[in-house]
């Protein structure tokens, strides 16, 4: 689409004022918006007002899009057309987790199954008049390719001495019932200090077989050298870790357990007894420890007896991670390193509500991992100081002598 005279007048006079940054930001904004309506008119088979037999469909305004660059925000403005839906190639290659929210939506959109809500975010997207059912098998295939690919890829490339394990919920089609389904995920801590998402799945509830399904295939997938498996304590999950990790220690999540705590007491207990337990860890030793807690028991079972026999039975899982160097205690009492991940994965899932089956939520969650994975490994920052992880496996021993643990 050429400019007319009076644009380029506006163009080079905002050209000639702009300073560096803001001179590039301008250029940019002008010849991408250039380019998208070149696409536009292309895809149409006319220019705007044009009469030509090549003619597919005709425009329906424009919707604002903001495209994030390092020169700043540029504004651009996207043709919406009649019929079907256009996106310009140019941008194409967005973030992974706007693909597969766009995929979702309109295959929720296709079947039927659309809520209020993602009625109005088709019709944000420029589809409200309709979109086929290939376009959306070929939108998912070309998603789904990188995303199998992520989720299966090897493990074997090093060690991950702690691993961390947690589940949310969502809701889903399943047999043309809505049903909440189960997203377990798994992150791990490298033997450098740095931070990696392992795996996922989704599933019916967090049953042994579910999990132990799960652990095996990051086996398979050639997972080695954990020490310590970090999570809840659903007696399902804690079975398949004990049954699956061999030689890896468990550690109960301290924010879990607490919040089992606060369901035996009264509420206007709960603020002392939380305080109270977390003494427990704040002890300078492994032996400071576990003395700490028998403490605690018998201080908080005076007045709480049921708090008592919750400490001593959990004192083994709970006090794990004493074990282990104490300049990573912090960071491995419990799966708060998880909540950002679930909080997000929430975050993008609330949007579509219902998903129309399991494919769509794998497809969704996996390209919001995979997202944070992308983070981490562009943008490394040591989640634990690299110096301490050599504690962590004796010294005499290569990586391949290692006891193949997990």
């Amino acid at each position: 689409m050429a400019l007319s005279q009076s644009d380029l007048l506006r163009l080079m006079e905002s050209l000639r004022t702009a300073d560096g940054i803001e001179l590039i930001r301008t250029l940019a904004q002008r010849i991408l918006q250039e380019l998208i309506e070149a696409e536009a008119t292309a895809r149409i088979g006319a220019e705007p007002g044009e009469r030509t037999e090549a003619r597919t469909t005709w425009r329906n305004g424009h919707r604002d899009k903001t495209l994030t660059t390092q020169a700043g925000d540029l504004e651009l403005a996207i043709p919406k057309v009649r019929t079907g839906s256009f996106f310009p190639s140019l941008l194409e290659r967005r973030r992974r987790i706007d693909q597969a929210l766009y995929a979702v939506i309109m295959e929720a959109y296709v079947l039927g199954v659309s809520t209020r809500s993602v009625d109005d975010l088709v019709k944000a997207l420029g589809a409200d008049t309709g979109i086929s059912k290939s376009e959306v098998s070929r939108i998912c295939a070309d998603l789904d390719e990188q995303l199998t690919a992520f989720r299966t890829r090897p493990l074997d490339h090093t060690r991950f001495p702690y691993i961390y394990l947690d589940a949310t919920y969502c809701k889903a089609r399943v047999n043309h019932q809505i049903v909440s389904r189960a997203v377990v995920v798994a992150t791990g801590i490298t033997e450098d200090g740095g931070r990696e998402v392992l795996g996922l799945m989704v599933g019916d509830s967090e049953t042994e077989v579910f999990w132990a399904e799960f652990l095996r295939s990051l086996r398979e997938r050639g997972l080695t050298g954990v020490r310590l498996v970090i999570g809840d304590h659903h007696s399902s999950l804690v079975k398949a870790i004990r049954k699956v990790m061999l030689g890896a220690a468990y550690q109960r999540c301290r924010v879990h357990f607490l919040r089992n705590v606060f369901a035996v007491i009264p509420k206007e207990a709960a603020e002392m007894v939380a305080a109270t337990i977390r003494t427990i860890f704040a002890q300078p030793t492994a032996e400071a420890v576990r003395t700490q807690l028998d403490t605690v028991a018998d201080m908080l079972g005076k007045q709480f007896p049921k708090v008592k026999t919750m400490l001593l039975e959990a004192k083994d899982d709970l006090t794990a991670f004493a074990a282990f160097p104490e300049r990573h205690w912090k960071k491995i009492q419990s799966t708060n390193p998880l909540e950002r991940i679930n909080r997000e994965i929430k975050r993008r899932t609330d949007v579509v509500q219902v998903f129309p089956n399991d494919d769509a939520l794998l497809r969704l969650v996996t390209a919001v991992l995979f997202e944070m994975h992308d983070e981490w490994i562009a943008f490394p920052r040591r989640y634990l100081p690299e110096g301490s992880m050599d504690q962590l496996y004796p010294a005499k021993h290569t990586r391949d002598e290692l006891p193949s643990t997990a």
